[in-house]
């Protein structure tokens, strides 16, 4: 489990529980059909994320998450997940949620991606939500 790390970019934000954050990351890629390989798992200010998000996808705009897929083998997710911490507390607030709660949506979001599923059709949409909230209930943590 070793091959999911955690860095911090532009904030001293520090994830807590990082063992039991590796366990669930794997238990969902297991569940998923998928072993993990490298995972990089960036947390990071708005500011950083947005340069990413211009330098990378040519988007101008402030979100929560950007990953990016560097899987090169069948059954093997690999990739950077970057996440604005800032984004995810104000969307803790939006929506009556824990900051861990939130932080987890988000990183669990990510490896959906990185799992092929995408969020940008309303039924996609509707289908990443609902393999979010599965996930979510499986946690046998709370806290970050």
């Amino acid at each position: 489990m070793r091959n999911i790390h955690f860095f911090s970019e532009d904030t001293d934000y520090k994830p807590k529980h990082k063992t039991a954050l590796r366990a669930w990351i794997k238990e969902t890629l297991d569940t998923e059909g998928y072993k993990a390989g490298e995972i990089n798992i960036i947390l990071c200010s708005d500011a950083y994320l947005l340069t990413i998000n211009r330098q990378y996808l040519q988007h101008d705009t402030y979100t929560d998450i950007v990953t990016f897929d560097n899987s090169d083998a069948v059954g093997i997710i690999a990739g950077d997940i970057f996440i604005s911490i800032e984004r995810v507390r104000e969307n803790a607030a939006k929506f009556g949620v824990s900051e861990a709660d939130e932080l987890h949506r988000v990183i669990i979001h990510g490896m959906l991606h990185l799992c092929g599923y995408g969020d940008k059709k309303k039924e996609d949409k509707m289908r990443m939500t609902e393999k979010e909230d599965f996930y979510l209930a499986r946690r046998v943590f709370k806290q970050v």
